[in-house]
């Protein structure tokens, strides 16, 4: 059976937006094989500077973020699209296993596939350390 993930490319301004809605909300879940559904089989993802390949890496590479990235909390912002790519901005916070918070900033470039699978993730990002007053999403 063909996977189909809706909304398709191409895409418009409403219906990007409305990917990554899809987006925030699955990563906000915390559960990798939910969101590792949302790419194809044989996905690509340069994640920093960490090279992960395909659903069961993407699965392993999210379980084990979210056993070290506590109280994880992650809000995604329309930057630019095209046909079948989607380019957002993003921050999120967590709290490492000794208590201390950070705030993740970073941007990611998306290329989805015709059934509207993210064949490509392309993730740069940068943390500061915060401290628990300076939190935005509690």
């Amino acid at each position: 059976m063909k996977e189909v993930k809706h909304p398709l490319p191409p895409f418009t301004l409403e219906t990007a937006k409305q990917k990554i809605q899809m987006a925030e909300d699955g990563w906000n879940s915390q559960d990798p094989v939910k969101v590792s559904m949302a790419y194809t089989i044989d996905s690509e993802w340069r994640n920093r500077n960490q090279f992960v390949n395909g659903r069961e890496e993407i699965q392993a590479f999210l379980k084990n973020k979210w056993e070290n990235e506590l109280d994880y909390k992650l809000k995604k912002e329309y930057w630019a699209h095209t046909d079948n790519r989607i380019a957002v901005r993003f921050e999120y916070e967590y709290r490492n296993k000794e208590g201390k918070w950070f705030r993740a900033y970073g941007n990611e470039n998306w290329e989805f596939n015709e059934d509207g699978l993210m064949q490509r993730r392309f993730a740069s990002i940068n943390d500061l350390e915060i401290s628990e007053e300076d939190r935005k999403f509690k």
